[in-house]
């Protein structure tokens, strides 16, 4: 789990070690005249002991980088400038939570890469406010596409990631007013039978279970949206049909042994992954799932008794101001 740095001791320590490396402003630097976090408010029915409120942010992808960092990983941290605002409005958003009393809560992303600086920065935001989290495929990508990313890639920088982020990353379940609170990692678009295990045990405690994971679910409608609206190939969900994935390869051009560069590939839907899906449709306790990856805020219902909230990017100064009843 994280380590015991608290934000104030991470600026005075991290910011010397980011002046230090000399490296491009737009890796690093924070714009003076930043503009204000947009938070889209929700009210989520979940039958919660007393009301309560939370903020959900998502898809933070710092990009910091310091001279512990080899210059592949400067040169990385220089050409993901897209995001310069993504830490003020982190901050606008742990102030905002902490002002209200509220839950804080990511849904997977909070770094870009893998750096040295990136995980004491994330450990650092972590430490200040009441956090809730879960993974994204970002988390464990050490250059951004640079190599097939499965489960023993991602094994590869687990540990060192694990020690920044408040709770465990794989599957974790925390009760806030009588709703139990379960994240569990889909970044590779699969949930496994163990998971699956997991979540089953989650039920059997009888609370409302608000559900978080990076990828979203498929829903017919978000699938609709993103391969009608975004001009992509694939629709970046966890679970799609068959007839859906079929589709997604049409047009790959990549060598023998290179196939995993498609992101197609990486989203066909296993037989753990389907089966999950249609057994949690049929969870009455399930009540809502919180999710990111796309940059878009979407909502659409999942189940009978549960809607799907795709959080948009904090790095775009957007985010849930989520009120649970």
């Amino acid at each position: 789990m994280k380590t015991n740095l608290n934000r104030r001791t991470f600026l005075s320590v991290g910011t010397g070690a980011v002046l230090s490396a000399e490296i491009p402003w737009t890796a690093v630097a924070r714009t003076p005249a930043p503009a204000q976090l947009k938070l889209k408010q929700l009210e989520i029915e979940v039958g919660a002991a007393k009301p309560f409120g939370a903020v959900q942010v998502s898809d933070t992808h710092l990009t910091r980088v310091d001279k512990r960092d080899d210059d592949r990983k400067i040169k990385l941290a220089a050409s993901r400038n897209f995001a310069p605002l993504a830490e003020h409005y982190l901050d606008e958003a742990i102030h905002n939570a902490k002002a209200n009393g509220d839950l804080l809560l990511h849904t997977g992303d909070m770094i870009d890469f893998v750096s040295a600086a990136n995980l004491n920065c994330a450990g650092g935001h972590f430490s200040d406010g009441d956090w809730f989290v879960s993974s994204g495929n970002h988390e464990f990508s050490k250059y951004v596409g640079e190599a097939k990313e499965d489960e023993a890639y991602k094994q590869d920088s687990y540990s060192r990631v694990q020690e920044e982020y408040p709770n465990d990353l794989t599957f974790a379940s925390r009760i806030v007013n009588g709703v139990n609170f379960v994240a569990l990692d889909d970044v590779y678009y699969n949930i496994t039978e163990k998971q699956h295990g997991l979540f089953e045990k989650e039920i059997e405690k009888g609370l409302p279970i608000v559900m978080m994971c990076h990828v979203p679910l498929y829903g017919p409608k978000l699938y609709d949206y993103v391969m009608d609206h975004t001009n992509q190939r694939c629709a970046y969900v966890t679970g799609a049909p068959l007839e859906c994935t079929e589709t997604y390869e049409k047009g790959a051009t990549y060598p023998a042994g290179q196939e995993w560069r498609h992101r197609a590939v990486q989203q066909k839907t296993d037989q753990p992954t389907a089966d999950f899906i249609k057994w949690l449709k049929e969870q009455k306790l399930l009540k809502a799932i919180l999710c990111g990856h796309l940059h878009h805020f979407f909502e659409e219902r999942f189940s009978p008794t549960a809607m799907q909230y795709v959080c948009s990017a904090t790095f775009k100064g957007e985010a849930y101001a989520i009120r649970f009843k």
